[in-house]
Parts: C-alpha cells; structure tokens; sequence
C-alpha cells in the first residue's frame, strides 16, 4: 500500500489505536486488532528515557509493518520539544505513512514544517489546549491538515476544566471542533480516548456522543475497545430502514415534500438519510 492509499484510508478511519514506541513486542499485536489505523506513540506514553529507543524501534520495525497494509500514524513529539527534530528526521525516513499526529497543535506553522519536510503528507492535529482552541479555524485550513482530533484530557489539563461522566463541560470544544471542520471541508474529527479500559457502556456513551457530533473517528488504547466503537459509530438497523424508506420517498416523490412515519421529508432530512446510508460500508 502506497503512501496515497494509506493516507486515503486513514481518512476513512474509525478506529485509531494507540501503542507506546517503546513497546516493539506489542506492535504485533496492534495491527491485528482489526483497528482501522495504528498509531505508534512517541509522545506521552513514552518515558524520557525511552524516546531514543522508540525512534529506534520505529525504525527497526517499520517495513514489517507497513507491510501489513494497516495504516501507520506516528504521534511525533510536540513542536518546540527536545525531540521535535529528531521526530521530523524519523519521519522524513518512514516510506508509506499515512499521516502524522500532531500533539499541542496551536498555530498552522507546525504543520507548515511537516509539509515542507515531506510535501503531501497527511496531518492530524491534536486540540488539547485553550491556545489551540482559540487558533481552530486556522490550524483546520492549513494545508496538509487530514482531520482534527480532539485530545480532551490535555484539555482539561490546561484549561483546569472538572467534567463529569457525561463531559458536558467539553461541549464547545467538541462543537467548536465539528465546526472548524465543516468550514474547512475537512474529513470529520476525531474524539478522544476512553481510559475506562473495562467500562464497555462508557465506551459506548462516548463513542455515541462523538457521533452525535458528527464526528466519525475515535481514539483507543487497548484492542477491546476497537468492536464496540466501530458498532457505536455505525448505523443502527432501525436506522438503515428509515434511511432507506426516506430515500425511496423522495426518489418517487419528484423533489416535493413527502411525509415518512409521520414526518415530512423534504431536502434536509434526504441528506441526513443519504449519510446514514453511505455509513453502511463501515458497519
């Protein structure tokens, strides 16, 4: 799979599991859990210690793994880091990426220096911080910019933000988010983990509520959470039926207004029916 492939279907991604750099025997392992993207960190869950030799095991592994066909993220360290340039010089390196995640993202500039370094290259940048909350809708139209992400933890982090089990206090950011793609015709965002590892129905209310977002894509950080996600994100039957019905409605209804169970369908409706449709292939 090429570097165009590989990125294509990054786009496409639901799933994005997370494994420390530093942890070679679990690489494996990553991608052969049926998530859609790996990412392979060297950013937080590698210890100081350790960057050195996770660049290193990037390195040693890498054409095994792209051999795969999994599509390959690496989250680089942040830009201004002790580790920025050598990240940017492992990255320069890594033939087939399919995109780079960019923690702390708060300007466009550090994602003009990845596409000065490897022109074409697929960026997620990471809102984690009130900065980049408030540089948004730039950094969602710089070039090379794939899809937001949305890191809440490092949100709540930086903002001194408490939330609930439900994060309603994270409302704006992920509306915020949904917008700022919308506006840069981006592919829709990416929600954050969920750290309750064994808590399937929070997983599920997560995942659920990024969806009701618009977003499409979640992060993960263990294997078990890759099948709930990708069912939480897809259609329900029930929803496929009414899509469909919907569909057929207006297709024999000659553009006018037509009622659904109940419901009047005019072009607005036809569109959220065509989009539950087209979800269809990633159920």
């Amino acid at each position: 799979m090429d570097m165009r492939s590989n990125a294509t279907a990054c786009h496409s991604a639901r799933s994005f599991l997370f494994v420390p750099a530093n942890r070679p025997e679990r690489f494996q392992k990553a991608v052969s859990s049926g998530a859609d993207a790996v990412i392979l960190d060297l950013e937080d869950a590698v210890p100081l210690a350790d960057k050195e030799a996770a660049s290193g095991a990037i390195r040693l592994h890498w054409t095994s793994l792209v051999a795969t066909g999994i599509p390959l993220v690496v989250r680089i360290n942040a830009e201004g880091s002790a580790f920025w340039t050598d990240d940017l010089a492992l990255v320069r390196e890594l033939h087939g990426i399919a995109a780079v995640m960019l923690p702390k993202a708060e300007t466009p500039d550090a994602v003009a220096c990845l596409q000065e370094l490897l022109p074409g290259l697929n960026v997620l940048p990471l809102i984690e911080s009130a900065a980049g909350y408030e540089a948004l809708k730039a950094i969602a139209a710089a070039p090379g910019v794939s899809r937001l992400v949305v890191g809440h933890l490092d949100f709540m982090a930086d903002t001194a933000i408490a939330c609930g089990d439900d994060e309603r206090e994270l409302d704006s950011l992920r509306f915020a988010v949904a917008m700022a793609t919308r506006a840069a015709q981006l592919v829709p965002a990416v929600d954050g983990v969920t750290v309750q590892t064994g808590d399937r129905q929070r997983l599920i209310a997560d995942t659920e509520r990024a969806r009701r977002f618009g977003f499409t894509g979640k992060l993960c950080i263990h294997p078990r959470q890759i099948a709930v996600v990708h069912k939480a994100l897809a259609p329900t039957d029930e929803e496929i039926a009414w899509a469909r019905r919907v569909v057929e409605a207006d297709a024999t209804s000659s553009r006018a207004a037509v009622q659904v169970d109940g419901r009047m369908v005019d072009l607005p409706v036809v569109l959220q029916a065509r989009r539950a449709l087209a979800r269809i292939c990633a159920k």
